[in-house]
This record gives C-alpha cells, structure tokens and sequence, in this order.
C-alpha cells in the first residue's frame, strides 16, 4: 500500500557546511479522510561539527546530547528511511529543498514522488501573510487537532523539535488532502510560482507587475546584483522576468545614475536626445533593460 513518509530535519546550522543532528518522520497510511499514522521514528545522531549556538537557540539539541549518538547513517531511522525509499511512496517535507540537500549530505537519493507542503502553499494560498509551518498551524486551526493526534501516534508536540514539527506537518497534509489529490499537491510542487506582491523591502506588499511598470530598474537590479549576494531562487527569478515582460510597454525607466539621474528617458529624449545616443555607446553599466528601453525611444523619434 502506498505510504506518506512526512519527514523534518534538525540541524547544526542553515550553510553549506551544515549536517543532521536529528532526523524525524512519520509514515502515515490514506484513509478515506486524511491520513492514519501506522510508523514513528526519531533519532538525535552525532553530526561530524558542532552544533552552532544559533542553531541550539532554535532547537535546543546540544552537542552534549549527541556525543555519544550514531552518526545519522548509522540510526535506526535512516534504515528504515532506506525501506520505504521506492517509487510508490511520498516523501513530505516543509520547505523540501533545504531538508533534501541535508539528506543528500548523507547519501540519500530520493526515489520517492516529492510533495513540498510549502511551495503547495504559496501555489494554493498566495495570499497568505506567511507559508511557515507554525504560522499555519494556527491559521487553519491545526493546533485544534493536535492534542487528540498526539495522544494517538504517542507523540509530545514541540515547536522546532523535528518530531513535534512532522506531526504538524501530518496534519498539514490531511488539511491539503480535503481538497487535493496527492498526485495535485506533488504537480503543485514541481510547478514553477509565480509571486504576487513583494514581502519585502522598499515595494513590500506592492504588486510587482506594478512595480515593474514604475520602476522597472528595481527588479533588473534584483535579478543582477542578487547574483553575486542572496542568490535568487529560480521562482523569484522568473517571477521578476515575467513581470518586466508584461510590464514593458508600459515601463517607465529612470536613469540610475549620471548627471541626469532619476529623469525617465522620455523626459531626457525631450531635451537631450543626444545624451541618450551617447549613454548606448559609452555607459557599460547600463542594464539590458535600460538599453532596450532607450533605443525604442530613439527608434520612435
């Protein structure tokens, strides 16, 4: 029978360097409504670094707790996760990428169909202040539940420990369940998301079509300078493209810098059509955007 692995990490840290210190998960069986919770495994193992300060603040695992434990290929969890690894299951994770790329620090290679309960929310619910776990365990009233559920699978809930956080997420996925297949919610995971409005700096809670029209620079230097900082993830990143495409007829550039800096192109074009033509041969720094917008405006003179 088809299984649901729904799985949480704990960690020493959120780089590169980083490892497992505690590895959770529940198997959980469908049922007509929701899902019943057949398995439970938990085991803390000893991660080959500390476990940074940062990192106990959140989960409250110290490296005296995981001194004399195996390391996390050697636990009974990881055995089992090993058996249940095949094709006809479903690997559930909140925010897979980051716990997939700590599995894969082990070894791991999932052979189990992917369903990411946060990019199912943010397909399902964009709206939404956060798409956090916690944040939705109270917003649909998961917390409700949590107590009875907890009594049955014989599990102690606790915000941040990876087993407290997998029976959220358990009955996360029953609340998604209600009205999607799990074959929808592993498409909706795999489908590329298109944000709405920024959650964040100068244009948080604009509409980033709009922006794109008023400020179109803003999103160019995001998808530029972002490269060699924060890395934008591949979402953001056609999201930003998508918008500067809808928006560009409508546009408006501003010169970023020089000695007419903040003036649109149209303004320039209407008393020194002869700068703009100067600035395509000589400015490097001008963005690709910039350029195309400038040598339209010239084109239609």
């Amino acid at each position: 029978m088809m299984k649901f692995v729904i799985l949480d990490t704990e960690t020493t840290g959120a780089q590169e360097q980083d490892r497992i210190c505690q590895l959770a998960f529940i198997v959980a069986e469908p049922q007509l409504v929701g899902t019943v919770v057949r398995e439970i495994h938990e085991d803390l193992c000893k991660p080959p670094l500390p476990i940074s300060y940062g990192a106990m603040a959140v989960h409250h695992i110290t490296n005296e707790q995981v001194q004399d434990r195996p390391i996390c290929t050697e636990t009974e969890s990881w055995r089992r996760l090993q058996e249940l690894n095949s094709p006809q299951n479903y690997l559930v994770i909140q925010n897979a990428e980051f716990d997939m790329a700590m599995l894969e620090k082990e070894g791991f290679v999932s052979n189990m169909v992917l369903i990411d309960t946060l990019r199912c929310l943010r397909h399902l619910y964009p709206d939404l202040e956060s798409h956090g776990l916690q944040y939705v365990r109270y917003a649909f009233g998961l917390y409700k539940s949590e107590t009875k559920e907890a009594k049955s699978a014989g599990v102690k809930i606790r915000a941040h420990d990876a087993l407290g956080d997998v029976l959220v997420l358990k009955l996360l996925l029953d609340h998604l369940l209600a009205e999607h297949s799990a074959d929808e919610l592993a498409e909706l995971t795999k489908k590329p998301i298109t944000y709405k409005t920024f959650k964040f700096g100068k244009y948080k809670d604009e509409e980033i079509v709009e922006v794109a029209k008023k400020d179109p620079g803003y999103l160019e230097w995001m998808l530029t300078e972002k490269e060699g900082g924060e890395e934008l993830d591949e979402d953001w990143r056609q999201t930003l493209e998508n918008a500067l495409e809808i928006a560009e007829e409508e546009a408006v550039w501003l010169f970023p810098f020089g000695k007419y800096k903040g003036q649109s192109i149209e303004e320039i074009a209407s008393h020194d059509i002869g700068y703009l033509r100067w600035s395509l041969e000589n400015m490097d720094r001008l963005s690709a955007g910039m350029r195309r917008a400038i040598s339209r405006v010239l084109g239609d003179l």
